[in-house]
């Protein structure tokens, strides 16, 4: 059974690479065509003044509107004199989202819909001519996420540029090891490397998202490391895996048996996601934090969960349907901001 999982595994991967080559040409050669500055208006028109710290924060909703739960994120990103520029791909926002995000922002640029994050971060490095002289910090941050379900004082506090040029508030091995990209710092060594701008130089409006994530989000960090900057993670995989406990799921089951002899489904899916994530750890496979490891993530006082995992559950989760509950237990927080944006986006499920 377990050859059997292994040959399906290879073929799998197998198709996935196969699917990239026959793709990537394709999608360079629509890139051509694309101009990469896709700037559509700025706010202030005078020009952006900005702080040594800079949050570039990007954002996308095709009615150009702007969740609550984003401008608490954005409130909060204003923590120790930070300027935050707010980059949206939806090509226009609705004058209430306008009106809100100008007392909270420093600058707003609004960009259509072409090169996802990176492409509107790379519009949003041109425009403002960063690094300045001055500039001490630039944070990397999208919408990607719900929340923050808790203060974000401490991570950001967390951003020690002596012990690291460059934070991510998670760490993933997948493919090669990256910071994930929906919060990336860079501090003044890291800024001022000739690899900040090599990278940002050689960015291209590429139209797939595969290429995006293989080229740029996990292309970033490894092109900052074999430059020899140092990367870092205020939530370090290592300390999430050690948090993958089962053995305890057994006695609160057996606990937990209905008077018909029938194990609770929502504590059996606990065990059977624990039980996948201690396989992948004994056959170091590499998980995805912010998806497989969600539940630690919660427990170390992680502040946010990932949008796509409460859509879509992409990598089928076993135990995300726990995440109501967790939320309360684990970060004493109201999991009603996010139950209402999901009314929004679920179709055929349930929170």
């Amino acid at each position: 059974m377990r050859t059997l999982r292994y040959n399906l595994t290879l073929i799998y991967w197998a198709l996935i690479e196969l699917k990239w080559y026959l793709t990537l040409p394709i999608a360079m050669f629509l890139a051509l065509f694309r101009r990469r500055r896709q700037i559509v208006s700025v706010w202030p028109e005078s020009g952006i003044a900005v702080a040594p710290k800079v949050v570039l924060f990007m954002h996308y909703d095709r009615s150009g509107r702007v969740r609550g739960q984003i401008l608490d994120y954005v409130r909060q990103l204003r923590t120790g004199g930070r300027s935050v520029v707010f980059v949206t791909n939806a090509g226009r926002l609705v004058p209430e989202a306008m009106a809100a995000l100008r007392e909270l922002c420093a600058g707003i640029i609004i960009r259509r819909n072409q090169g996802y994050d990176f492409g509107a971060w790379c519009d949003a490095v041109e425009h403002l001519a960063l690094p300045r002289a001055e500039t001490e910090e630039v944070i990397f941050a999208n919408d990607s996420v719900f929340g923050p379900l808790a203060p974000l004082d401490g991570a950001l506090a967390a951003l020690d540029y002596a012990k690291a040029d460059i934070w991510g508030l998670t760490e993933s091995w997948q493919f090669r090891y990256h910071l994930q990209s929906f919060f990336m710092a860079f501090g003044p060594k890291a800024l001022r490397s000739p690899a900040f701008k090599m990278f940002w130089d050689g960015i291209k409006p590429v139209p797939w998202k595969n290429y995006i994530v293989r080229y740029y989000e996990i292309g970033i960090t490894q092109q900052m490391v074999k430059a020899g900057l140092s990367c870092s993670a205020v939530w370090p995989y290592l300390d999430l895996v050690e948090k993958v406990d089962y053995e305890s799921f057994d006695e609160l089951i057996t606990r937990m048996e209905t008077e018909a002899g029938k194990v609770d489904p929502i504590l059996r899916n606990r065990k059977l996601q624990a039980l996948r994530l201690r396989d992948a750890i004994a056959r170091r496979v590499a998980l995805n934090p912010t998806a497989d490891l969600w539940r630690q993530l919660l427990m170390s006082g992680f502040p946010f969960i990932k949008r796509e995992l409460l859509r879509e559950n992409p990598t089928a989760v076993e135990d995300v349907s726990d995440w109501i509950a967790t939320v309360r237990q684990q970060l004493k927080a109201d999991p009603e901001p996010i139950v209402r944006d999901l009314k929004l986006m679920l179709k055929d499920k349930a929170p």
